[in-house]
C-alpha cells in the first residue's frame, strides 16, 4: 500500500499536466469562461458525491468562514484557470507547466508580507534558480518553431501561478480553521460556478455536444476527471499516508508530463536548454519543499 501512496502524488502531477490536451481542443469551440464552466460543474457533481459517500460531514460550513472560500475560488483558481488557459494556446505545453510550477516562490512572497514568515538565504536561491530554469526553458535564446512563445504568454503564465499562490494562502487559512482539502476544494469551485453562470456561453457548449455527443460529452468529463477532481483526491488521499513535502516533490512532476504530452499531441520537440531549464525548476522547487520542512522541523 505504501508503494501506492507513492504513486498517487505523481498520478496527480500527470493529470495536471494533462490540461493542455483538453483546454486547446475545447478551445476551438468555446471561450474559456465555458471551458471553464463546464469542467467545475462536473467535478461539483462528482466531487460532491464523493464527500456524500464517503465524508458527508465535511459539507458542513460555517457562514463567517464564506470569504476564505470565495477567495481561494474566486481569487485563487478561477484566476489560475483564466491565465492558465490562454497560456496553454499561446505558449508550449511545458513552459505553460513550468510557469505554473513557479507557485511555491509567489507562495513564499505572499507568506513575508500576509503571515510574516522568514525568507531564508536557500529560498532566495531556490528563487533564482527557478526563474533562471524558466528563462532557459522559455526557448527565447533559440529559435525552435516547435516551441513557440509569446511575452504576453509568459506574462499571463506567470499570472497564474500568482492566482494559484493565492489558492493555497486561502487554503492555508481553510486548514487553520479544520476544514478538510476537499472541503475547500469543493466550496471554492462552488463559488466559481456561482460567479461564472451568467458569463457562461452555454449555446457553445451545448452546441460542441451535439455535434458528436457520445464523443464529446466523454471529453468533457474526462476534462473534469483529468484535470480537477482524480488530481486533487489522489494528492488529498496521498497527504494523509505521507509529509506533505515529500507529496509535494512528487507531485512537481507536473511539467515534465506536460512536456511528453506536447511531444507526443502537438510535436512539441523539446531543446537541450528547454530541458535543463525544466530541471533547474525541478531541481528549485525541491529545495524550497525541503527548506520548508527544515524550517518547521528546527521550529518544532
Amino acid at each position: 500500500m505504501k508503494r501506492i501512496y507513492n504513486i498517487m502524488p505523481i498520478i496527480s502531477g500527470i493529470c495536471f499536466g494533462s490540461a493542455g490536451i483538453f483546454v486547446r481542443e475545447l478551445s476551438e469551440n468555446m471561450n474559456s469562461t465555458s471551458i471553464i464552466s463546464s469542467r467545475i460543474l462536473i467535478a461539483i457533481l462528482l466531487l460532491g458525491l464523493w464527500i456524500a459517500i464517503n465524508h458527508p460531514m465535511d459539507f458542513r460550513i460555517k457562514l463567517k468562514d464564506s470569504w476564505i472560500f470565495v477567495g481561494a475560488g474566486v481569487l485563487g483558481t478561477l484566476g489560475l484557470n483564466i491565465c492558465y488557459n490562454f497560456s496553454i494556446n499561446e505558449l508550449s505545453l511545458s513552459l505553460s507547466a513550468v510557469l505554473i510550477a513557479l507557485a511555491p516562490v509567489f507562495v513564499i512572497i505572499f507568506a513575508f508580507f500576509f503571515f510574516h514568515e522568514s525568507i531564508t538565504k536557500q529560498k532566495i536561491i531556490s528563487i533564482i534558480l527557478a526563474l533562471v530554469g524558466c528563462v532557459l526553458t522559455s526557448g527565447i535564446f533559440e529559435n525552435n518553431t516547435s516551441m513557440h512563445w509569446s511575452w504576453i504568454g509568459i506574462l499571463v503564465g506567470s499570472a497564474s501561478a500568482g492566482f494559484y499562490a493565492l489558492y493555497s494562502i486561502f487554503s492555508k487559512a481553510g486548514m487553520k480553521k479544520s476544514y478538510p482539502a476537499l472541503t475547500i476544494t469543493f466550496y471554492s469551485m462552488l463559488a466559481i460556478a456561482v460567479v461564472l453562470l451568467p458569463f457562461t456561453q452555454w449555446g457553445n457548449i451545448t452546441h460542441y455536444i451535439t455535434v458528436n455527443p457520445i464523443r464529446n460529452t466523454l471529453f468533457m468529463v474526462l476534462h473534469s476527471l483529468c484535470t480537477a477532481v482524480c488530481p486533487y483526491a489522489f494528492y488529498t488521499v496521498a497527504l494523509d499516508h505521507m509529509e506533505a513535502g515529500k507529496a509535494s516533490i512528487l507531485c512537481s512532476c507536473e511539467p515534465v508530463a506536460a512536456m511528453l504530452f506536447g511531444i507526443f499531441f502537438f510535436g512539441e520537440i523539446p531543446t537541450v536548454l528547454s530541458v535543463t531549464g525544466l530541471i533547474i525548476v525541478l531541481v528549485a522547487l525541491a529545495m524550497l519543499v525541503l527548506s520548508d520542512k527544515k524550517q518547521e522541523f528546527v521550529e518544532g
